[in-house]
């Protein structure tokens, strides 16, 4: 099938599903004391599933959708799906430390998506829906790496890759708190269990 018929058709289903009110926007003041959290990337696949997931645990304080990892300056969502930017849809994960570990949101992570899937995740397929753990520091990396061991000596065969940090570009206001304002539920993100 023709990559761009494909876009096309995405766009066009996106334009119909969005509500673009300009009510919609990046939260930025939910009373976090910003001083005492901690910052943590991860690319899942749809941001909106991973995004979703991700804020019921306790001690994240906001999930924030955006892209990461490209090499454009400030892109857009249509420039991200066309595959243009290099950049994957990622959720900025702003979290607690006295309340939840990054050891415990990497875990999470590695339960809300198929880490297996090469090309995408679930019916999203694409360089953009890649699953990446962005590390900031080395300790972040060697507990990314020792979950993958981990997940690996289960027999998974991990798809996912590692990356420093680089810029993050919050997405379109109409993306952030997808289905908390639809009430719809992620079609490609579920938990499963698979840490002990």
């Amino acid at each position: 099938m023709n990559k761009y018929f494909v876009i096309a058709v995405l766009g066009v289903l996106t334009l119909f599903f969005t509500n673009f009110s300009s009510a919609i926007e990046v939260p930025k003041n939910k009373n976090i004391d910003y001083e005492n959290t901690k910052r943590a990337y991860f690319a899942g696949g749809c941001f909106w599933g991973v995004e979703h997931l991700m804020e019921s645990k306790k001690g994240v304080k906001d999930v924030i959708s955006g892209y990461m990892g490209g090499t454009v300056e400030n892109p857009n969502y249509y420039g991200v799906i066309k595959g243009d930017t290099g950049h994957v849809e990622t959720v900025e994960v702003i979290y607690d430390p006295r309340e939840v570990s990054y050891e415990t949101l990497a875990k999470l992570f590695f339960e809300i998506h198929d880490p297996t899937q090469k090309d995408g995740q679930g019916p999203d397929i694409g360089s953009q829906y890649l699953s990446v753990v962005f590390y900031g520091n080395d300790e972040e990396k060697k507990t990314t790496e020792k979950l993958i061991n981990i997940l690996e000596s289960k027999g998974y065969d991990v798809a996912t890759t590692l990356k420093p940090h680089s810029p993050f570009y919050a997405a379109e206001g109409y993306h952030q708190n997808y289905y908390l304002r639809t009430g719809k539920t992620p079609y490609c993100h579920v938990y499963k269990k698979i840490f002990d």
